[in-house]
């Protein structure tokens, strides 16, 4: 009987480790942008390592604060009959108040807000990741750049023209 349990096991440890990446994955691209902003963006700061270690304490700080607040003690509490996220929160907000009252309506309100910004924050990475790496060509020779926003527009065309396919062969084409 040690056979299924170490299985079992296995595929939890596999599971967390997915999760975590997923978690992790998402919100470590922000750093990349923050830097950028930081050093080089309408109100850039000068570079010293002072500057450089305040922003990247910043960083942490609020990594740690998200993931640790918002994803363990909130998020993973959210159970509606398995499913978690946003969509769960309010499905459990509609169930844990009465159907008239103002904290509902707020609550809700506030539910869809979120879930608005779930959705921006499936759109805009995405696109900032695309442009980011076609501005990597510009590097490579200044005259690709009036070319970098219609490759990137192609290439996001292409990504979600094709994402009905599966996340999986998404991956393979690439």
């Amino acid at each position: 009987m040690s056979q299924p349990a170490d299985h079992s096991r296995q595929s939890l440890t596999a599971l967390s480790v997915a999760a975590i990446g997923v978690v992790y994955g998402d919100i470590g691209t922000s750093p990349l942008y923050t830097m950028k902003e930081a050093f080089h963006g309408a109100h850039a700061m000068e570079v010293s390592p002072a500057n450089v270690l305040g922003v990247l304490s910043l960083i942490f700080w609020s990594l740690i604060i998200v993931v640790s607040v918002k994803y363990v003690v909130f998020i993973m509490r959210a159970d509606n009959k398995g499913e978690g996220g946003i969509m769960a929160l309010m499905v459990l907000v509609q169930r844990a108040t009465r159907s008239e009252s103002w904290s509902r309506w707020l609550l809700m309100t506030l539910g869809i807000f979120g879930a608005a910004l779930f959705y921006g924050d499936g759109m805009i990475p995405p696109a900032i990741s695309v442009l980011s790496a076609v501005e990597g060509l510009e590097v490579a020779t200044p005259a690709l750049r009036p070319y970098v926003i219609p490759i990137s527009l192609a290439v996001l065309i292409g990504l979600f023209l094709f994402q009905r396919h599966g996340t999986a062969r998404v991956g393979a084409l690439f």
